[in-house]
């Protein structure tokens, strides 16, 4: 009897640990070995994640595509390339996937921030402002024999900058395939400066920055190695801030397609030449100094603590930072600012409602204006790209009022992301874990970046590479990319388990060409706050 039962055990065991090598093992290379489109060989992702197709675009559910165009980032225009034979950019790949190539309604008068007549006349009268204005300092700097540099401002209709801003409409600051775009990052690297105004600021040092070409820039001066990290028991709201962060947001947020970070670049700038000697601000003027190492240094007075210790020094003049491209005057394209339902406590141990409530999302969903439309849908999208760089900074999103509740969000001041590489912070997805909805479109693309051929970290370090101060990122905060990308698939994988596909995923993109006229989405009328 006894050796009845241990026959009866032995057999149970092989068996299954042969069912569990089956299933681990043999199954999952069967899979890989399984044909796929064209090659023989399946290319999809070998990850069980649940896939989802676009609306009106069935068969985009992050396939392989044999033959796909590739652009030309220089901007000169789109070549068609075999992918199986073109493996050199996986950036050109991106974006020349279908994905980056779903075409927005035909933007009319009211879909456009604003007008061409308008925006000219604008700012002829603000450059005869400024050529008022500098006549007097040159009268003034005359009469007390001080030097002063003059440079002439040359108003071009063309400049890359006012395209730009012509550009700007209720789907994104700036069209895909926008040539302005890469003429203005190269301009706002090159452009002569002609003046320097410090902007307030709670404990950092910013810049206005005008340009030969009327272009205004925000500078943010280095204040830390791209290798540091910030320390632990650094509090989010009192680090410092990354101009390096702000580049990469830039590449990052044009990267995910969201295109709502206003372009930003790497520049040297000469503290001396470009600052002290352009700038018309006493108070600017009163916070320059000479280190004890002989470089020239400056400070901000701001609103709180500013002093000589939160100094930055060029080496010995010149000095890296970021240079954000300015959106167009709030007289001429008013903006809003809301408080992120989301916000955090800015105090040492405060805590906030969301934080401590995991139902708060339903009241949230109750409240205007997140009740309808796409607004809390754009706040998920804004949570999921500052959990990508780190950012537990974001207390406040603005927004166009021409374009109403319908407006997407500008994501604004990105420098204290990409902080802690070796650290994700899961409470920064709350808004995604707590409503658990998430578009169709941007769960699309976050899938596409996931694999192998359009890897998040390659593609990124691609696009940064042809900035001026590349390396931009240091390897460790590029992979942590990777990592934090499927914390968010499978949050979404969790939803999806929980409520089922159609209660998470939402649609947000129709093929409207393929539709009669007669049921074509109409637009949405603008409504002002």
């Amino acid at each position: 009897m006894m050796m009845r039962r241990d026959r009866l055990l032995l057999a149970v065991t092989l068996t299954a640990i042969f069912t569990a090598d089956l299933y681990f093992v043999l199954l999952p290379k069967l899979r890989h070995r399984q044909p796929g489109p064209g090659n023989g060989a399946c290319l999809c992702p070998s990850s069980r994640r649940t896939n989802f197709t676009l609306a009106g675009y069935s068969g985009l559910t992050i396939p392989w595509f044999s033959n796909i165009t590739s652009i030309d980032l220089q901007g000169k225009g789109v070549r068609a390339v075999d992918d199986s034979t073109d493996w050199g950019s996986k950036l050109g790949r991106l974006f020349a996937h279908p994905l980056y190539n779903i075409q927005t309604p035909e933007l009319g008068l009211e879909e456009r921030l604003m007008q061409s007549e308008e925006l000219m006349e604008y700012y002829r009268r603000k450059v005869l402002r400024w050529e008022r204005h500098m006549k007097l300092y040159s009268e003034a700097a005359a009469a007390l024999n001080v030097t002063m540099l003059e440079h002439q401002v040359t108003f071009d209709p063309e400049a890359s900058w006012l395209k730009f801003h012509l550009g700007i409409n209720r789907y994104a600051l700036y069209a895909r395939d926008d040539p302005a775009i890469t003429r203005l990052l190269q301009n706002m690297q090159a452009t002569t400066v002609i003046s320097a105004v410090v902007k307030p600021s709670g404990h950092h040092l910013k810049l206005a920055l005008k340009m030969q070409n009327f272009g205004k820039a925000m500078f943010k001066p280095m204040r830390q190695q791209r290798d540091q990290e910030t320390p632990g028991d650094v509090f989010y709201f009192v680090d410092f801030q990354r101009h390096n962060a702000e580049i990469a947001a830039f590449h990052l947020d044009r990267i995910l397609d969201f295109r709502r970070v206003p372009p930003v670049v790497g520049r040297l700038v000469n503290v001396t030449g470009e600052i002290l000697l352009t700038t018309h601000n006493e108070d600017l003027r009163s916070v320059f100094f000479t280190s004890p190492a002989n470089n020239t240094c400056f400070f901000a007075k701001c609103l709180y603590v500013c002093k000589t210790e939160y100094a930055v020094c060029g080496s010995p003049d010149l000095l890296e930072g970021s240079m954000s491209a300015y959106l167009p005057g709030l007289s001429i394209a008013p903006r809003i600012s809301l408080p992120n339902p989301w916000i955090r406590s800015y105090t040492f141990t405060g805590r906030e409602e969301w934080e401590v409530n995991p139902f708060y999302c339903d009241t949230i969903k109750r409240l205007y204006p997140y009740n309808s439309g796409n607004r809390l849908l754009n706040i998920i999208d804004m949570a999921i790209f500052d959990f990508l760089i780190g950012n537990m900074d974001r207390h406040h999103y603005e927004i166009f009022t021409k374009f109403g509740d319908e407006g997407f969000l500008l994501h604004f001041d990105n420098a204290k992301g990409f902080g802690k590489h070796s650290h994700d912070e899961m409470s920064i997805l709350a808004p995604l874990s707590q409503c658990c909805i998430i578009k169709r479109s941007t769960l699309l693309r976050l899938q596409l970046l996931s694999q192998d051929h359009y890897r998040l970290s390659d593609v990124m370090r691609e696009s940064l590479g042809g900035d001026a101060l590349q390396p931009v990122l240091a390897e460790p905060h590029l992979q942590a990319l990777d990592r934090r990308l499927q914390r968010v698939l499978k949050t979404v994988h969790r939803c999806v388990r929980r409520l089922g596909e159609a209660q998470v995923i939402t649609t947000d993109f129709v093929d409207t060409s393929v539709m009669p006229e007669s049921v074509k989405p109409v637009a949405t009328p603008n409504k002002e706050k």
